[in-house]
């Protein structure tokens, strides 16, 4: 027989709920507004087919006896005594939406009354009484629009004949995920927000299930970035497939309309709290720490409209702060600070977060706190292809500050890139899924913490490197420097020039000053040029002269000085005798001179010699032992420097390299077998070629 379960049977209503958009096509409505008019009325639905069956629950609860001798009033108390919402229009006409749309002469009354008649909060999450600020749902937009268009009654129609009473929360929440990825498809607004997929969803749950063990103790999870709550509830119900265990969910997210349908699910569910808010400037549970954290945050989206309380953030949660152009590990640190001492959690990242940023960046600092105190325990590649609106590779980071001793400074890295099933028919982006038998492989490769052909265990070092600043000294064709020409102490030799002479200019025409702006007059004598600069505030400047591009000649009482750049060094040259004084730069300086009682204004010109230095970086493997880390420096540096340097700042950085550990390299044809197709294609050309000449 075929498998009718509910869970298979509840996606049947996704082509219905999705036919809607028929009438708003119909009418002109663009396809990218679709969700802000599905949206409330999908949570209309929602909420009357579980205040229905939580009717029915209490029904069985205290018997239709029982029940028929209670006072309205009474009846009512009990009804609102639930937490999950009441609607006079229900509960008190015995009307439902259906109802109402059987007449479509009273239908504007009745499915006004109908609105209304839900309880305040209930009203406030659709946006009955909207007017400014806070619409979420903004139903009491959605049905002007739809009035105006002439389809309201219709609209509504269509939705009435969706009936999700017989399905529980964990089914409901299936369909959810499904209707709102089909949103995110066609929805302009969705800008960096990946809605997490069914199957990602499993396997995020079946980890953290994996490190659960049944208790009577309450197990709290929370979600930073809940969305409609499909990830967060989500991973509830299949937790609690798994373990036994009590659960209580939080989360909090500042998309008004997902709020919204989140906070609506979260009533019908033990003790949920979900929260309106951007986590990141307004953490609504600030006070509370969590036994498991998960979360999808948005993929490069910029926090540039509130860096200034990120930087004047008083919770201490924020240890680095990442590029502005990439928030993702903002939302990393956050969760991080929410775990509490036992506490594990699993979140959904883009490649950046694992390698972009130099060390020394805000990026790189993030990575190496989260290293240095331990906190991860995995990361898990996934395949492309595996979201709804991108075809990007998506990571699992796992978070555990209970690590078993063995996985103790122990990171990792799982390439389940192809531990997929393909899917038979797409889903906008997403061509694949981790199917049940790829998602308990991975689980078990993560429990056995054993190196295979996709995963491997390094000690947590292995993605540090040390970014090891030097000042080279370059020297010429001899080795000779002309660092070795300067006095103790002495950084470079000052010349006083009587010429300077590069081909082009003297000495006495650098001095000159050039009009501040093409329009002056060309030829315009020094003095007035002079007083120009005085008037707009301006100080001259001389262009710098490049010693290399040109033969720059500088003219000394004693002696005359160039750069050979053949042999790269500087010349002195005396008598016509030249003498080489090693590697080395002439560097010009020009001084704009403020008129004094017995000197005009004036730019002064003056050189200096210096020894040619050049800052550089080298990158080299961390040793987690200062000594052997030093000692590594030292052999990466006499091994491949050969000219003389100075030590300069250190700077360790961590990334997280899949490329480099899972390389695969491709596997080149043999010689014959390219020669064998070459000759191939020279009898394909011949025959074509004999075809054309008959």
């Amino acid at each position: 027989m075929p498998d009718t379960t509910p869970k298979q049977n509840i996606l049947q209503y996704e082509s219905t709920i999705w036919s809607t958009a028929d009438l708003l096509r119909g009418c002109g409505i663009k396809e990218s507004e679709w969700p802000q008019y599905m949206m409330p009325f999908f949570a209309l639905v929602m909420i009357e087919s579980r205040l229905l069956r939580m009717f029915d629950e209490l029904k069985a609860e205290l018997g239709e006896d029982t029940l028929d001798e209670i006072e309205q009033d009474d009846l009512i108390e009990l009804i609102q005594d639930k937490g999950q919402g009441y609607n006079a229009y229900i509960f008190e006409k015995h009307q439902t939406l259906k109802d109402i749309c059987q007449n479509d002469k009273s239908f504007d009354v009745d499915f006004d009354a109908y609105l209304r008649g839900f309880d305040g909060e209930t009203k406030d999450l659709l946006g009955v009484d909207a007017f400014e600020g806070e619409k979420f749902l903004d139903i009491k937009g959605v049905v002007a629009s739809l009035k105006k268009k002439r389809v309201l009654f219709s609209y509504v129609k269509a939705w009435s004949s969706i009936n999700l009473k017989t399905f529980n929360n964990s089914d409901i929440t299936t369909l959810e995920e499904h209707i709102k990825r089909r949103w995110a498809d066609i929805s302009a607004d969705t800008a960096g927000e990946q809605y997490t997929p069914d199957d990602v969803i499993a396997l995020i749950a079946e980890i953290i299930a994996s490190k659960i063990e049944d208790s009577n103790r309450l197990l709290k999870i929370y979600d930073c970035t809940c969305g409609g709550g499909n990830l967060l509830f989500g991973v509830e119900d299949r937790i609690k497939e798994k373990v036994n265990r009590l659960t209580q969910t939080f989360g909090q997210d500042w998309n008004d309309a997902l709020y919204a349908l989140a906070k609506i699910e979260s009533r019908f569910r033990v003790d949920s709290k979900i929260e309106h808010g951007n986590t990141l400037t307004d953490d609504k549970f600030f006070a509370d720490e969590f036994d498991v954290v998960v979360a999808n945050p948005p993929y490069g989206v910029d926090w540039k409209g509130f860096q200034k309380d990120i930087r004047n953030d008083k919770t201490q949660r924020f240890h680095h702060l990442p590029s502005v152009g990439d928030g993702q590990l903002l939302f990393m640190q956050h969760l991080i600070s929410k775990m509490n001492a036992t506490g594990m959690g699993v979140v959904v990242h883009n490649g950046s977060t694992l390698f972009s940023g130099d060390a020394g960046s805000g990026e790189s600092n993030i990575r190496k706190w989260m290293l240095d105190n331990d906190l991860v325990e995995a990361v898990i590649q996934l395949p492309t292809d595996e979201f709804f609106n991108t075809n990007i590779y998506t990571y699992l980071w796992v978070l555990n500050k209970r690590k078993p001793d063995k996985r103790k400074d122990r990171v990792m890295l799982i390439n389940a890139s192809e531990k997929f099933k393909p899917l038979k028919k797409n889903k906008g982006s997403k061509r694949k899924e981790v199917d049940e038998a790829n998602r308990l492989e991975i689980v078990a490769t993560l429990e056995q913490w054993a190196d295979n052909d996709y995963a491997k265990v390094f000690d947590k070092e292995f993605f540090y490197f040390n970014k090891q600043a030097i000042m080279l000294t370059n020297v010429d064709e001899q080795g000779r420097t002309f660092a070795s020409r300067l006095k103790e102490g002495k950084k470079s030799l000052k010349l006083n020039p009587v010429k300077l002479d590069n081909g082009k200019r003297t000495l006495t025409e650098f001095t000159i000053l050039s009009p501040p702006n093409p329009e002056l007059e060309e030829g315009i004598d020094n003095e007035k040029v002079l007083a120009v600069y005085h008037e707009l505030d301006i100080k001259p400047f001389v262009s710098s002269l490049d010693y290399k591009e040109q033969p720059l000649v500088v003219t000394t009482e004693k002696a005359q000085y160039s750069f050979d750049t053949d042999q790269e060094t500087l010349i002195r040259e005396v008598l016509g005798k030249r003498e080489a004084l090693g590697c080395g730069k002439i560097v010009v300086k020009s001084a704009f001179k403020k008129r004094t009682k017995t000197k005009p204004e004036s730019i002064v010109i003056t050189v200096e010699l210096t020894p040619d230095y050049q800052k550089d970086y080298e990158i080299i493997p961390y040793h987690r032992d200062p000594d052997e880390n030093q000692a590594a420096i030292a052999a990466f540096m006499e091994k491949y420097i050969t000219k003389p340097f100075e030590y300069l700042e250190n700077v360790v950085g961590v990334e997280i390299n899949f490329n480099k550990v899972f390389y695969q390299p491709e596997q080149l044809r043999s010689v014959e077998e390219i020669l064998d197709e070459i000759d191939a294609l020279n009898d394909e050309l011949k025959t074509l070629e004999e075809g054309l000449t008959l």
